[in-house]
């Protein structure tokens, strides 16, 4: 409001407001070059989250953390090459 007023008297116009960023999107070709296909989460690396899922449905609870590590981290590194923030 008083930017408007101030313009008014000092007779330069007043600033135009800042446009807002579109936030980043890796599921959005335009801002993510490394998932042209536009891949969501849920539907990128199905091969390792499959095998990630399947060792921790399959393996004691007080040891799955150990012996699926290395799955988990197969799966965080495809993720990570689509371009998500994992």
């Amino acid at each position: 409001m008083f930017a408007s007023i101030s313009s008014w008297w000092s007779g330069s116009p007043a600033p135009a407001p800042a446009v807002p960023e579109k936030p980043y999107d890796p599921t959005d070709p335009k801002q993510n070059p490394l998932n042209p296909k536009g891949l969501k989460p849920c539907c990128a690396c199905p091969e390792t989250k499959s095998a990630r899922d399947d060792c921790f449905l399959n393996t004691d609870a007080s040891e799955a953390d150990e012996k699926c590590r290395e799955l988990v981290q197969r799966h965080i590194a495809c993720m990570r090459s689509y371009g998500f923030k994992v």
